[in-house]
C-alpha cells in the first residue's frame, strides 16, 4: 500500500512540477506549484518525518506562495504573450537556452556535491530527536545555508518583479 501511494504522490509531484513551468498563466504555475508542494509533503509522511510535511505545508505552500500569489496578483502579470521585433529574437534565440543549460549543469553538480556531503553527516535520530534538537541543529550548523536560501528567495522575487514589470517608451 506505502509503495503505491508512493508512486501516486511521487507522479504528482512530477506532473505538477512540469506543469508549473509549462504553464502560459503565472496563476496557474503558483496553483500548480502548491499541488507540487502537497505531493511532496505526503512523501515526507511516508518517510516518517511528519515534522518537515508539516514545516512543508507551513512555510511553503503557506507563506511563501502566498508571497508569490500576492506579487503575481499585485503586477497584474499577464499570460505569456507573442513577442515582436528584436526583443523576440534575442529572447527566442540561443542565448536562454545556453544560460538554462549552463545553470543545469551547476544544478546537477550542486546535487551530487550535496548528496555525497550528506553521507558523512553525524544528526541525530531515533524517537528522541525533538523540535528544539532540529532547531539547534538548524541554526547552529547549517546558518550559512538557512541565509543563503532567504537570499536567493529574495532575488527570485526581485527578479519576478523586474521581469514583469511594464516598460514604457
Amino acid at each position: 500500500m506505502d509503495a503505491l501511494l508512493f508512486w501516486i504522490l511521487a507522479a504528482g509531484a512530477v506532473v505538477a512540477s512540469l506543469l508549473v513551468v509549462g504553464q502560459r498563466n503565472p496563476m496557474y504555475s503558483v496553483l500548480l506549484l502548491i499541488v507540487s508542494f502537497a505531493a511532496l509533503s505526503g512523501l515526507y509522511i511516508l518517510l516518517d518525518a511528519p515534522f518537515v510535511a508539516a514545516i512543508q505545508i507551513i512555510i511553503y505552500a503557506g507563506a511563501i506562495m502566498v508571497l508569490f500569489l500576492f506579487v503575481v496578483m499585485l503586477l497584474n502579470v499577464p499570460a505569456e504573450e507573442r513577442l515582436i521585433g528584436e526583443r523576440a529574437r534575442l529572447l527566442r534565440g540561443a542565448v536562454p537556452r545556453r544560460f538554462g543549460a549552463v545553470l543545469s549543469i551547476v544544478l546537477v553538480v550542486e546535487l551530487a556535491w550535496s548528496l555525497r556531503r550528506l553521507r558523512g553527516l553525524p544528526l541525530p535520530a531515533g524517537p528522541e530527536l525533538s523540535v528544539y534538537d532540529i532547531g539547534i541543529t538548524l541554526f547552529r550548523d547549517y546558518a550559512f545555508a538557512f541565509e543563503v536560501t532567504s537570499v536567493l528567495i529574495l532575488v527570485a522575487m526581485v527578479g519576478a518583479i523586474i521581469l514583469a514589470r511594464k516598460e514604457t517608451e
